[in-house]
């Protein structure tokens, strides 16, 4: 594989990732079905992924490992969930950038949870983000749905921010394919019993939507994005990631009309900028 298709691949799987909130938007069903069926299509194309490399989710992971796992499934479930109630409340491009905070909040819980000392890097992250959301917030009334969408995404951040930690201490050294299969198999259990009376209601084409977030956004966006970092360093791919909402809010502009302000336009770069600058400056330290 040449620098350039890899490039080619990181970029197909950070705008994969971004428009999984597109997929949201679309999908009329409510957020445990869209939750459950994402999980469900995920773990199927994990699968297939595992099947390919001849690797069983189950190989070489002992009972305990697997229940830590599992409780990891519980916090992606929550994870998504208030993501995708940003997106339905208050569109694609808020919700977004909430989400898109969570860098900060991994930060702060490092240094909480572990004692660790914060760098002036990351001391800049957190002031950058923080006046990004303050320009990004379209109102400071709660009854606001803009604004409402936007705690969701911040909400989200933050639960991804603890899934990212927990991650690091329960699948450390483990295949992430491995890890994703045992946490989307927490997120189909957890969310069956809520989702399992509203199934067959579903419109047919809300099923597709749903495949496409979970075979798309999930399977394949993780499978170009593990084929370019043959090639790419770590690095370079954090920072075409930290990309992923422009690329959301260019198609939701697109697709939907949704339109940011300048306020938005403002603080959504300083979001982006403060998360690729940081990345890249823990990257050469």
């Amino acid at each position: 594989m040449t620098r350039r298709s890899a490039l080619i691949q990181i970029h197909i799987a950070a705008l994969l990732f971004g428009i999984s909130g597109i997929f949201g938007k679309l999908i009329l069903s409510g957020v445990a079905v869209l939750v459950f069926g994402r999980a469900f299509f995920a773990l199927l194309s994990l699968s297939l992924l595992l099947v390919k490399s001849r690797r069983m989710p189950w190989h070489g992971v002992s009972m305990q490992r697997i229940f830590n796992l599992m409780a990891m499934g519980l916090l992606l479930v929550a994870h998504w969930v208030t993501f995708f109630l940003g997106i339905k409340v208050g569109g694609v491009a808020v919700a977004t950038l909430g989400f898109a905070c969570f860098p900060a909040f991994v930060a702060i819980l490092e240094s909480v949870l572990y004692r660790e000392q914060l760098t002036r890097t990351e001391y800049t992250l957190i002031g950058l983000v923080s006046l990004g959301l303050v320009l990004v917030t379209p109102s400071f009334d709660f009854s606001d749905r803009a604004t409402e969408g936007l705690i969701w995404g911040i909400a989200s951040g933050f639960i991804y921010a603890l899934l990212t930690i927990g991650n690091r201490n329960v699948a450390a050294k483990m295949p992430g394919v491995q890890v994703n299969w045992w946490e989307n198999l927490s997120a189909i259990l957890c969310l069956l019993p809520f989702a399992f009376s509203d199934i067959p209601l579903v419109p047919w084409l809300d099923w597709v939507w749903i495949a496409c977030l979970g075979l798309l956004c999930t399977g394949l966006s993780y499978s170009f994005f593990i084929n370019g970092l043959k090639v790419i360093n770590a690095r370079t791919a954090a920072l075409i990631i930290a990309l992923e909402p422009v690329y959301a809010i260019l198609v939701a502009w697109m697709l939907f009309h949704e339109q940011p302000g300048l306020r938005m336009l403002l603080g959504g770069v300083l979001i982006i900028f403060a998360v690729g600058w940081s990345t890249r400056q823990k990257s050469v330290g």
